[in-house]
């Protein structure tokens, strides 16, 4: 019948996914907490203040800007981390 459902295979699929996720999940995490992340970090939001003093925004705008942009990096990290817990 061409409308069967290969069950068997997503169930191989699904065991093979969810042997490897964790791992994957694992290394990224570490990737995102390392020395380097934090670094990289700092000069994201360090670019992004210059840039925004360079474009004539006023120096404490341009701080509550980068500090908003740092925080929102750190939601969607956060947000990351939540919703990967549950895998």
């Amino acid at each position: 019948m061409p409308n069967d459902i290969p069950v068997k295979e997503i169930g191989e699929l699904l065991d093979e996914v969810s042997g490897k996720l964790p791992k994957m999940i694992s290394g990224l995490m570490d990737t995102m907490y390392s020395a380097d992340a934090g670094k990289k970090m700092g000069q994201a939001v360090g670019g992004f203040y210059k840039e925004l003093i360079d474009s004539g925004i006023p120096s404490e705008e341009a701080l509550k800007m980068s500090k908003d942009y740092m925080l929102s990096i750190k939601e969607l990290i956060n947000s990351f981390e939540k919703n990967t817990e549950a895998l």
